[in-house]
Protein backbone atom coordinates (compact mmCIF):
# COMPACT_ATOMS: atom_id res chain seq x y z
CA UNK A 1 0.00 0.00 0.00
CA UNK A 2 1.74 3.22 -1.14
CA UNK A 3 2.29 6.03 1.35
CA UNK A 4 0.12 9.08 0.78
CA UNK A 5 2.30 11.71 -0.86
CA UNK A 6 1.50 15.26 -1.92
CA UNK A 7 0.24 15.17 -5.50
CA UNK A 8 2.63 17.91 -6.57
CA UNK A 9 5.68 15.70 -6.02
CA UNK A 10 7.48 15.24 -9.31
CA UNK A 11 8.58 11.90 -10.67
CA UNK A 12 12.18 11.10 -9.79
CA UNK A 13 15.03 11.73 -12.20
CA UNK A 14 16.06 8.09 -12.65
CA UNK A 15 12.65 6.47 -12.53
CA UNK A 16 9.12 6.86 -13.74
CA UNK A 17 7.95 5.98 -10.23
CA UNK A 18 6.82 8.57 -7.73
CA UNK A 19 8.69 8.79 -4.41
CA UNK A 20 5.71 7.10 -2.74
CA UNK A 21 5.89 4.18 -5.18
CA UNK A 22 9.65 3.87 -4.67
CA UNK A 23 9.21 3.74 -0.90
CA UNK A 24 6.31 1.27 -1.12
CA UNK A 25 8.31 -1.19 -3.23
CA UNK A 26 10.84 -1.43 -0.37
CA UNK A 27 8.22 -1.94 2.34
CA UNK A 28 7.39 -5.57 1.67
CA UNK A 29 9.50 -6.92 4.54
CA UNK A 30 11.27 -5.65 7.63
CA UNK A 31 13.67 -4.09 8.18
CA UNK A 32 13.03 -1.49 5.50
CA UNK A 33 16.12 -0.94 3.35
CA UNK A 34 16.52 2.85 3.63
CA UNK A 35 19.78 2.75 1.67
CA UNK A 36 17.95 1.22 -1.30
CA UNK A 37 15.22 3.86 -1.04
CA UNK A 38 17.84 6.63 -0.99
CA UNK A 39 19.61 5.08 -3.97
CA UNK A 40 16.36 4.74 -5.94
CA UNK A 41 15.59 8.40 -5.23
CA UNK A 42 19.02 9.34 -6.58
CA UNK A 43 20.57 10.14 -3.19
CA UNK A 44 24.03 9.04 -2.07
CA UNK A 45 24.45 8.34 1.65
CA UNK A 46 27.72 8.92 3.47
CA UNK A 47 28.77 8.08 7.01
CA UNK A 48 30.83 10.98 8.36
CA UNK A 49 32.35 12.15 11.62
CA UNK A 50 29.97 15.02 12.25
CA UNK A 51 29.96 17.18 15.39
CA UNK A 52 28.29 15.39 18.31
CA UNK A 53 25.09 17.43 18.15
CA UNK A 54 24.57 16.83 14.40
CA UNK A 55 22.69 13.66 13.43
CA UNK A 56 22.70 14.26 9.72
CA UNK A 57 22.29 16.58 6.80
CA UNK A 58 21.13 16.60 3.22
CA UNK A 59 23.01 18.78 0.81
CA UNK A 60 23.57 19.56 -2.85
CA UNK A 61 26.62 17.55 -3.90
CA UNK A 62 27.58 18.16 -7.51
CA UNK A 63 30.71 16.01 -7.25
CA UNK A 64 29.53 12.93 -5.35
CA UNK A 65 25.76 13.30 -5.11
CA UNK A 66 23.50 10.71 -6.61
CA UNK A 67 21.54 11.19 -9.80
CA UNK A 68 19.45 13.79 -7.97
CA UNK A 69 22.57 15.82 -7.24
CA UNK A 70 22.09 15.45 -3.48
CA UNK A 71 23.85 13.53 -0.72
CA UNK A 72 22.87 12.60 2.81
CA UNK A 73 25.50 12.55 5.55
CA UNK A 74 24.87 10.66 8.79
CA UNK A 75 26.88 10.88 11.97
CA UNK A 76 29.17 7.83 12.07
CA UNK A 77 29.29 8.03 15.88
CA UNK A 78 25.58 7.37 16.33
CA UNK A 79 23.94 3.96 16.70
CA UNK A 80 22.79 2.08 13.60
CA UNK A 81 19.11 2.56 14.51
CA UNK A 82 19.66 6.30 14.92
CA UNK A 83 21.48 6.43 11.57
CA UNK A 84 18.57 4.60 9.90
CA UNK A 85 16.09 7.12 11.29
CA UNK A 86 18.34 10.00 10.22
CA UNK A 87 18.51 8.64 6.65
CA UNK A 88 14.71 8.28 6.56
CA UNK A 89 14.33 11.80 8.02
CA UNK A 90 16.62 13.30 5.37
CA UNK A 91 14.80 11.35 2.62
CA UNK A 92 11.61 12.93 3.96
CA UNK A 93 13.16 16.39 3.66
CA UNK A 94 14.15 15.56 0.09
CA UNK A 95 10.59 14.56 -0.76
CA UNK A 96 8.70 17.19 1.22
CA UNK A 97 11.01 20.20 1.27
CA UNK A 98 12.95 20.06 -1.96
CA UNK A 99 12.49 23.80 -2.55
CA UNK A 100 14.29 24.54 0.73
CA UNK A 101 17.16 22.27 -0.36
CA UNK A 102 17.70 24.25 -3.53
CA UNK A 103 18.67 27.27 -1.42
CA UNK A 104 21.11 25.50 0.94
CA UNK A 105 21.96 22.49 3.08
CA UNK A 106 19.58 21.23 5.75
CA UNK A 107 21.53 20.24 8.83
CA UNK A 108 19.59 18.42 11.55
CA UNK A 109 20.81 18.45 15.12
CA UNK A 110 20.12 15.59 17.53
CA UNK A 111 16.57 16.88 18.06
CA UNK A 112 15.97 17.09 14.28
CA UNK A 113 15.91 20.86 14.16
CA UNK A 114 17.23 22.30 10.94
CA UNK A 115 16.01 25.85 10.96
CA UNK A 116 12.81 24.80 9.22
CA UNK A 117 9.52 25.39 10.96
CA UNK A 118 8.47 22.92 13.63
CA UNK A 119 5.63 21.87 11.31
CA UNK A 120 8.14 21.01 8.56
CA UNK A 121 10.34 19.09 10.99
CA UNK A 122 7.29 17.28 12.36
CA UNK A 123 6.27 16.35 8.81
CA UNK A 124 9.78 14.98 8.13
CA UNK A 125 9.70 12.95 11.35
CA UNK A 126 6.25 11.61 10.51
CA UNK A 127 7.27 10.56 7.01
CA UNK A 128 10.48 9.00 8.37
CA UNK A 129 8.34 6.88 10.74
CA UNK A 130 6.04 5.97 7.82
CA UNK A 131 9.06 4.88 5.80
CA UNK A 132 10.70 2.76 8.51
CA UNK A 133 7.61 1.40 10.28
CA UNK A 134 4.69 1.12 7.85
CA UNK A 135 1.52 0.27 9.74
CA UNK A 136 0.44 -2.58 7.41
CA UNK A 137 3.77 -4.34 7.96
CA UNK A 138 3.65 -3.77 11.72
CA UNK A 139 0.15 -5.27 11.71
CA UNK A 140 1.45 -8.38 9.92
CA UNK A 141 4.04 -8.89 12.66
CA UNK A 142 1.46 -8.35 15.40
CA UNK A 143 -0.98 -10.76 13.73
CA UNK A 144 1.83 -13.33 13.54
CA UNK A 145 2.23 -13.05 17.32
CA UNK A 146 5.00 -10.48 17.75
CA UNK A 147 3.38 -8.06 20.16
CA UNK A 148 6.11 -6.71 22.42
CA UNK A 149 7.91 -3.46 21.68
CA UNK A 150 11.48 -4.80 22.01
CA UNK A 151 10.84 -7.56 19.45
CA UNK A 152 9.08 -5.22 17.01
CA UNK A 153 11.82 -2.61 17.37
CA UNK A 154 14.47 -5.26 16.69
CA UNK A 155 12.60 -6.61 13.65
CA UNK A 156 12.27 -3.12 12.14
CA UNK A 157 15.77 -2.03 13.29
CA UNK A 158 14.46 1.06 15.05
CA UNK A 159 14.78 2.22 18.63
CA UNK A 160 12.27 1.04 21.20
CA UNK A 161 11.29 4.68 21.76
CA UNK A 162 10.58 5.14 18.03
CA UNK A 163 8.45 1.97 18.00
CA UNK A 164 6.53 3.08 21.10
CA UNK A 165 5.79 6.44 19.50
CA UNK A 166 4.69 4.71 16.30
CA UNK A 167 2.34 2.43 18.24
CA UNK A 168 0.95 5.30 20.29
CA UNK A 169 2.41 4.00 23.55
CA UNK A 170 3.36 6.77 25.98
CA UNK A 171 7.11 7.19 26.33
CA UNK A 172 8.20 7.66 29.93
Amino acid sequence: MPLPMPEKIQKTVQSNLTPGQIIAKHQQSAPINVMAIANDLGLNVWSMNLPGNISGKIFRDALNGGTSGFSIAVNAKESPVRQRFTIAHEIAHFILHRTNLETGDLIDDTMYRSGLSSAEESAANSLAADILMPFPLIQKFITAGMKDVPSLAAAFQVSQVAMKIRLGIPVT
